[in-house]
Order: structure tokens, then C-alpha cells, then sequence
């Protein structure tokens, strides 16, 4: 299992403490949950039960096969009721650990609404004194976060511990596709993100191109319509949701512009792109350094799979049918680098948060991000790719991101010197560039001289 080493210690820190642990994990759909469960379960004895999609009887049948198996070696009878059978499990358990994991547990508080009340009763009245790991886990984000860890929820301040499985990183992402050039690695990283069944679906011996054509672009490939069937799986009305989707893929990150584009109201765009935030599928920025209900918020698909087929496939679905696979892939990549311009700036702004976890900036920042607004040396608007700064806002590197198959040139450097002069109070200002295509003679000469720091794509790694 590539990654997870952080979710994997957690884990075993709750499994060795020796007392009631209570985990609520949860992650979007095809984040890898149910693969760390699977990882933890091959080191530990659990009691393994994925919830279905079905009604609470069969659920609880299901239930009642695998405690039995599990603690006594054979099935029996099914349990009349959810109390009976919590409350065998809990006279089975002795001084051994006993780890119970309920995966896609929405499926079974929905079919069965009172199953918070009675683990809840249960934990109270009998397993908080038990040797027991409970772990639930669920892909419904918002059913979690509210109907589980929720104040309202019977289950609210009962668990030791939570797990928000993200998407891997851009490193860890890259390790799917160890004989990709870093180019290549790059480009794949923008295309899938770090979501694994989405990495899985590229075939690392096949070139870049072939992947994009077999595994998003051909029709009944498994990329092909995902996130259509995510939105329909989760959303009522996923008309409103795509048109936003497609709306931020191709520029407009502003509510009124968005509202705008789709012809929707203002009011209503805002309350379908807040559930959109919930599914961990849109993300407000503000620039950095700048409160978070600064008005000069913008939103942009956190996914990098769901921001690279709503550009593409979404927006020209019937033109990809008529052009046809292969010469639809050759567009793509014949204009790449203006697509991967955004992408290459988080994977930079994952670099520098990796290099301050490892002591190795000038400060530990206190804020990272795009910076965007009013330029007063030049009187016009300006931005910066990164910006970082230190807790009192008097220390900053200011970092430039270029993805582009040319050395970068004088003119670049020159512009974010200019834009660092928005910071009049910052009294230490430390230059960075990150390039994918190099630096020119002269900038590096330039950059030795003015102690600027120059990043080539290989060091990302570092």
C-alpha cells in the first residue's frame, strides 16, 4: 500500500492503548478508506462488517453471521433486534482486544435511524468499561460530520478519536508511476489527483497519452463519467451541480460570475456550492495573508481529476465524439501547460510546506498561499503565485511557479520583485522561483547575486 503511513499509526495507536477507543472515519468515495481498513485488518483480528445498500433486516442478518463466525466459528441464528446482537458481542469480549469496524455505516443509520441511539446506549452503559475498538466509517461526508459527530447526534462526544482521509499528496500521488519522467508524473498528477482508485485506473507502463485515451476519454471507460455518477449517487439535483463544476473548471470563481454563466440566482448558487464544499469537491480561497470572509474570496475544484474532466470531457463531450479519441488527446496536451499552470502552483505550495515541517525555510510560516489585490507601486492589480509569511507579517518569500518547456527568462524575475513591493511592511523578503523548465544564464546569475533561490522540478522531490 503506497502512502498512508500517518492514518496507519493512528490506527495503531488507538488499537494499543488498552481501553474503549470509539474512531469515526470518513473521506469522500474512492479515497482509500476501505483499503486502510483492509491494511489494518491483515495485522489485527476484526470483526469486519460492511453495511449494505439494502434494509435494516439483511443488514442485521449480515451482522449477526459475522460476530458469530467470528467469536464462535459458526453461524447459529440470525439476532432478533440491533440490542441483541450489540450486546452478545459485548459479553464476548474478554481481555483480548476486540476491534469491531462498520464500514459505510450511512447505509446502516439510514435504513435504521435508532442504531446511534443503541451504540450510543451500548457505549455508555457497558463498552466504555470493555476492552473494544470501534471504528465507523462512512463516504457520506456531510451524513458524518453531522449525523455522527454532530451535537445533535446521540453519537456526539462519545468517540476518542477522528480520521478525515484525504487524497494523497503530489510525492505520494507520483509513486504510482515510478518510470514516468517528472514531467510526466506532473501531467498525471493534474489529470488524476491523488485520489487512488483514479490513479489505479492509468496503467504505469503505458505511456501518458494511451492512459488519457483507454482510461477518461474512451466511452465506458471507468473514468469516463465518474464524477457524474458520484454527483448523482450523493446529489439531488446534479444539473445545478455540474453547471457550477463546469463553470469554476473553465475560469469563473467568483459566486456572481458563476451565478452569471448558469443563469441561476445568486442566493441558490451559494447554497449548492456550499454542499459542494461539503463533498470536499470546491474550496474558497482568499488571498493569503487576507481574513477568511475577505470579500475577495474565489472558489476552484479542490479535485485535480474532477477540475481536468470538467475542462475537458464535461465541456466537450459531443465535439470528443466527433473528433474522435486519439486527436481529442492531442488537443489536451497541446495545451497542457496552460491547464497544469494552477496544478504546478499547489504542488509547489506541497513542497514548501513539506520543507517547513522539515526546518528547512528561513522561518516557520505562519500562512501559505496565492496572494491577489492592489499593487500601490505600480497603482494596478497584481499577484503573487505563493507567498509565504512569518506570525508577525514582517518576514516573506515570495515564490513564482512556472510550468513551461522554456528556461525562465529576466522578465519573470522582474515581476515578482515588482510584486513583492506590495509588502512595504515585510522588512525581509526572500525571493523564490520554481520552474519546470529551467532558468536562463542570466537569471541565475542574477539570483546568486540577490540570494534569490532557483527550484528545478527535481528538487520537488526533496
Amino acid at each position: 500500500m503506497i502512502g498512508r503511513i500517518k492514518e496507519m499509526k493512528q490506527l495503531e495507536r488507538m488499537y494499543s492503548s488498552a481501553r474503549f477507543e470509539f474512531m469515526i472515519m470518513y473521506g469522500r468515495r474512492r479515497i482509500g478508506k476501505t483499503t486502510i481498513l483492509q491494511e489494518f485488518s491483515k495485522t489485527h483480528k476484526t470483526i469486519f462488517f460492511s453495511a449494505q445498500e439494502k434494509n435494516d433486516t439483511l443488514n442485521l442478518q449480515d451482522f449477526s453471521r459475522v460476530v458469530q463466525e467470528y467469536f464462535d466459528g459458526n453461524f447459529i441464528a440470525h439476532f432478533t433486534n440491533w440490542e441483541d446482537a450489540l450486546n452478545y458481542l459485548g459479553s464476548k469480549t474478554q481481555n483480548h482486544r476486540t476491534v469491531l469496524i462498520i464500514d459505510e455505516f450511512p447505509f446502516l443509520a439510514e435504513s435504521n435511524p435508532s442504531i446511534k441511539s443503541i451504540l450510543q446506549h451500548k457505549i455508555d452503559h457497558d463498552w466504555k468499561e470493555r476492552n473494544i475498538f470501534l471504528i465507523l466509517c462512512g463516504s457520506s461526508v456531510s451524513f458524518m460530520l453531522n449525523d455522527v459527530m454532530g451535537y445533535k447526534s446521540p453519537l456526539y462526544g462519545r468517540s476518542t478519536g477522528s480520521m478525515e482521509v484525504l487524497p494523497f499528496d503530489y510525492l505520494e500521488s507520483a509513486a504510482f508511476f515510478p518510470d514516468y519522467s517528472e514531467e510526466e508524473k506532473l501531467i498525471a498528477y493534474g489529470m488524476l489527483g491523488g485520489v487512488p482508485r483514479y490513479l489505479n485506473a492509468f496503467d504505469p507502463g503505458r505511456p501518458l497519452k494511451e492512459n488519457l485515451i483507454s482510461a477518461i476519454l474512451t466511452e465506458g471507460a471507468f473514468l469516463n463519467d465518474e464524477p457524474q455518477i458520484l454527483l448523482r449517487m450523493e446529489l439531488r439535483e446534479p444539473a445545478v451541480y455540474n453547471s457550477i463544476l463546469e463553470a469554476v473548471a473553465n475560469g469563473c470563481n467568483r459566486v456572481v460570475e458563476i451565478a452569471d454563466r448558469i443563469h441561476e440566482e445568486k442566493s441558490k448558487c451559494s447554497k449548492y456550492m456550499l454542499t459542494l464544499q461539503t463533498l470536499r469537491l470546491l474550496e474558497k480561497h482568499v488571498p493569503c495573508g487576507e481574513p477568511n470572509g475577505s470579500r475577495k474570496g474565489i472558489y476552484e475544484i479542490t479535485d485535480q481529476f474532477y477540475r481536468f474532466w470538467y475542462r475537458y470531457v464535461f465541456t466537450n463531450k459531443s465535439y470528443y465524439s466527433l473528433l474522435g479519441t486519439d486527436k481529442a488527446a492531442d488537443e489536451i496536451m497541446g495545451e497542457i501547460n496552460d491547464y497544469m499552470g494552477p496544478v504546478f502552483e499547489d504542488i509547489c505550495r506541497q513542497y514548501l510546506i513539506r520543507r517547513a515541517m522539515a526546518g528547512t525555510l528561513p522561518f516557520v510560516p505562519y500562512v501559505i498561499g496565492k496572494w491577489w489585490g492592489n499593487n500601490p507601486a505600480i497603482k494596478a492589480q497584481d499577484d503573487v503565485d505563493l507567498l509565504v509569511l512569518d506570525r508577525k507579517r514582517e518576514r516573506g518569500i515570495f515564490v513564482e511557479c512556472k510550468f513551461r518547456n522554456r528556461p525562465m527568462a529576466m522578465e519573470e524575475y522582474d515581476d515578482l520583485v515588482t510584486a513583492a513591493e506590495a509588502f512595504p511592511d515585510v522588512k525581509e523578503k526572500k525571493l523564490m522561483f520554481i520552474s519546470k523548465g529551467g532558468f536562463t544564464e542570466a537569471v541565475k546569475r542574477r539570483a546568486e547575486e540577490e540570494n534569490a533561490e532557483l527550484v528545478e522540478v527535481g528538487k520537488l522531490y526533496g
